[in-house]
């Protein structure tokens, strides 16, 4: 049996405010930059896969810090992987028993995420060193993060792409088809990035120097 030395986990508030703005897993670490990019070019499509990231992220971390202590340290990354593999079979299928319009869009993205980063990492550099109630609330945070981000993206784009907001016109003018193109979309993750640097000058904090998960605190 693998015993896992346990440390003190930082508060909720904290939890979640990393993965929602200090530690955002598209704004501030740059993971599954691909698929967000591809998803976004509307709200409604940005919010299917931001729930189903939620989800699984926040299914995965529990489920990895119930079972920390019997994990073989060696396989331990193949036991993270048929973990999310199991949630992400598990959201698929609801997705498309209950929502196949939308499905039918994303739900080649949907199947890709038992192979986002940030999932595993949370498992890895969190849930392996803390208790249930804790790798939770983590994992909601940086679920929470991705689905804002996923939101705020989709939102940018389809307003300036098409003038609209999940499908309602809101403003009539030529649409910028190049914010729904991928190019569009990697300058609207940048520009959001830049807004995100800017709050923290403001805060009188120094923006991240990198990016990427040698960033995240355990």
């Amino acid at each position: 049996m693998n015993i896992v030395t346990r440390t003190a986990p930082p508060p909720i508030s904290t939890l979640i405010m990393r993965g929602l703005f200090d530690e955002n897993p598209v704004f501030r670490l740059a993971l599954s930059l691909c698929p967000a990019v591809a998803v976004t070019t509307s709200v409604k499509n940005g919010l299917m896969l931001g729930v189903a990231v939620f989800v699984v992220q926040v299914l995965s971390s529990v489920s990895a810090a119930l079972i920390k202590n019997i994990i073989i340290p060696k396989i331990r990354i193949p036991v993270f992987t048929i973990i999310i593999a199991i949630w992400v079979s598990i959201m698929d299928m609801v997705l498309a028993a209950f929502f196949p319009a939308v499905y039918g869009e994303v739900g080649l993205y949907v199947k890709l995420i038992v192979a986002f980063a940030i999932i595993i990492s949370r498992m890895e550099l969190f849930s392996m060193k803390h208790d249930v109630v804790p790798s939770f609330w983590d994992g909601f945070g940086m679920g929470l993060g991705f689905l804002v981000a996923m939101l705020l993206t989709g939102a940018f784009r389809e307003l300036l792409g098409n003038g609209s907001i999940l499908g309602f016109q809101i403003v009539d003018f030529k649409p910028l088809l190049l914010v729904i193109l991928p190019a569009g979309g990697f300058f609207t993750i940048g520009l959001i990035m830049a807004l995100f640097n800017w709050i923290d000058l403001k805060r009188g904090k120094e923006p991240p120097g990198g990016t990427g998960c040698g960033g995240c605190h355990g």
